[in-house]
């Protein structure tokens, strides 16, 4: 039961795609990722993803549409929604994620980006 500091959380890491842990409740982790131009297109079966831009701007790439999440608005993609998520014109974007524990980073798909283990920071 300590009080997080998200800004400070973010200064501990530097790498674009790799969430960082800060929090679990019950099932779920609250994690915290640097994002930087282009991710993978994939889908998580069984979970959905919250993404909550703290700072910039990211886009939301699903096959039908596009959706542009701002700074201090969220977007939830729903299990089963392919999607790939991208930043505009180089700019960095950090996010925190609201997932289940069990989902994996690049869901159905095997990537050079592919994280297995989330640091705690």
């Amino acid at each position: 039961m300590n009080v997080i500091n998200i800004q400070e959380k973010f200064t501990r890491f530097s790498e674009h795609w790799h969430p960082h842990q800060i929090a679990v409740v019950d099932d779920m982790q609250v994690l915290l990722a640097k994002l930087k131009d282009d991710f993978v297109w994939h889908k998580h079966e069984e979970e959905d993803e919250l993404f909550f831009v703290q700072k910039g701007t990211l886009e939301m790439q699903f096959r039908d549409k596009t959706e542009i999440v701002r700074e201090g608005e969220l977007i939830v993609v729903p299990k089963g929604v392919e999607h790939c998520p991208k930043t505009q014109g180089g700019e960095e974007v950090h996010v925190l994620l609201f997932e289940k524990n069990t989902t994996k980073h690049t869901g159905n798909v095997t990537h050079e980006k592919t994280k297995r283990l989330y640091p705690k920071v």
